[in-house]
Parts: C-alpha cells; structure tokens; sequence
C-alpha cells in the first residue's frame, strides 16, 4: 500500500524533511504498519488508520505517555498521532538478553505500582478497535467490583446482544456473574493501578539492547490481577516472567481463581471481533463461577 500524499506531506512538514521510502512490516488487524525513512536516514515507525475510528491514534498515544510517564519499562516515544496515523520511534529488535523474561516479569510489576486514586482513566479508549469504557460513575472510581462489572462484563455482553452472539446460555452466565461478582472478586482490594490492559505475546518488542518493551496498550487504572491474567490467556510467557513478578510484588491470596473472570473480558472481546469461534470458551469460563 503506498502512503497518501496527505499523510505524506503531514509527516514531511511536522519533520521539516522528506520521505523517501517506506516499507511495509509485520503488524496486527488495526492498522496498516510501515516503516519509514527520512533524507536525513532517520527511520520511524508509523501506523496508518485503515478505516477504524477516527480517534484511535489519539487515544492510543495518551495511553501510551501514561505508560511512559513512569519510566520504568521502554515504551515507544509518539512523534505525531492524528485521526489518520500515528507516527512513533522506530525500535529495531536486537536478541533478548538472557534474563529477558525475569526483568521483563519485574518491570510489569514496577509499572504495578504506580497507582491512582480512582479506578478507570481521564477518557475511553480501545481495546483492539472494540471501545473501551473507562469513565467511571462516582462510586466506581472507588469501588472495582461495579467498575469491573458494569464497565467490562456487562458491556461486552451488550455489544454480545448488538452482535447476534447472547444465546440464553450467555446471559444465564452473565446474569450469574452479576450474582456473584462480589463474592469472586472478595480478598482482591487493593489501589488502582496502571494497567497496559491488553498485554499478550503480540504487544511486546524486543528492543535494541534485547529488553522488553511495550506496545498497543488499552491504557486504564484497575486491579493488577486484570493484567497479569491477560498475560496467560494465548500461550502465556515464561515461568521466570511470572515467578520475578510475584518476588517484586507479590499477588493477594485467591488470585488464581480470580484469573478466570479477567479472562472472561478479552475473550467476550475476542467474540465481538471475531464471532462465534471464542463462544465456547467464554462459557466455559463463566461456567468456573457457578
């Protein structure tokens, strides 16, 4: 795909030089994902808006100076965000050191620790090129239970409904869930924390000195627990990532089976965005609740 000349002159004039290549890279189903060069050899890279919402790039980039904002794990710098692309550092990929895993493990949960004073985040954002709710009524900014509920489960199930995909088996479970959520989600308090929100094998990078660094967030302020079961959903990472985690900041008791319902959101996600083929196991996980 060749760039547009609008989006071309927008980059050249914000650089103040010229393009002059750009190269296709691997990417996810968001975005068309090239990496460019400037006359001056610097390279970028750039994600171009292939007909998803007009404000994506905007959000992703507010998501991503959250994450930046702490300084404790690389995250790409954004150049330029607009309703048509956004332009960001290019990071070229070196081999991962040997302790990859167990300083990538010990920097998510320093990330953890940098808290918030409400559950949620200043705007809503995406998840994949699902909307994200994150503005919470006032008792959800200090209660996860309802923001967890209302703002993740029930809104997927909703869009569920929209979609054609709540056969009477899911909302018996959602229901079920809206029964028990207090009870499941009990011995779990703690202070909202910073959350990538979408964390899985895709949206990391190795970087040039072969450490971690993070991309594609669905930035908000929760319960860590959300983000860490996140990490297990396709695959997980290695044991030595999990294992430096909980020696950093170690998880309250129960947070195995609590995993499961903060699976349940991605998966209702998945359903959303790809259909039918992620129904059974999203029941199957409301199934471990009953």
């Amino acid at each position: 795909m060749n760039l547009k000349h609008n989006i071309i002159n927008c980059i050249e004039e914000y650089l103040g030089e010229k393009i002059i290549s750009n190269t296709s890279v691997g990417g996810g189903c968001i975005a068309d994902s090239k990496k460019i060069t400037t006359e001056s050899r610097r390279y970028y890279f750039l994600k171009v808006n292939e007909g998803f919402p007009q404000d994506m790039f905007q959000k992703e980039a507010n998501g991503i100076k959250e994450l930046r904002g702490c300084g404790v794990i690389r995250v790409p710098e954004v150049i330029l965000a607009n309703s048509d692309f956004i332009l960001m550092e290019n990071i070229e990929e070196a081999p991962r050191q040997k302790s990859f895993f167990e300083d990538f493990g010990r920097k998510f949960a320093l990330l953890h620790k940098h808290k918030n004073i409400a559950f949620g985040f200043y705007e809503d954002n995406y998840i994949g090129s699902t909307e994200q709710k994150n503005i919470p009524s006032e008792n959800q900014k200090v209660n996860w239970v309802e923001f967890f509920f209302n703002k993740r489960l029930l809104f997927q199930y909703q869009l569920a409904e929209k979609n054609g995909y709540a056969t009477p088996e899911l909302r018996k479970g959602i229901v079920m869930l809206e029964k028990n959520i207090g009870s499941i989600l009990s011995g779990s308090e703690e202070e909202p924390a910073l959350l990538h929100g979408d964390l899985w094998g895709g949206n990391y990078i190795t970087d040039d000195k072969g450490e971690a660094c993070l991309i594609d967030p669905a930035v908000y302020y929760g319960h860590r627990e959300a983000d860490f079961a996140m990490t297990k959903l396709f695959g997980g990472f290695s044991s030595g990532f999990y294992n430096s985690y909980i020696e950093e900041y170690p998880l309250l008791e129960g947070w195995q089976y609590r995993e499961n319902i903060y699976k349940l959101y991605h998966v209702l996600n998945h359903l959303n965005l790809f259909g039918m083929s992620y129904y059974g196991q999203a029941v199957r996980l409301m199934s471990c609740y009953e």
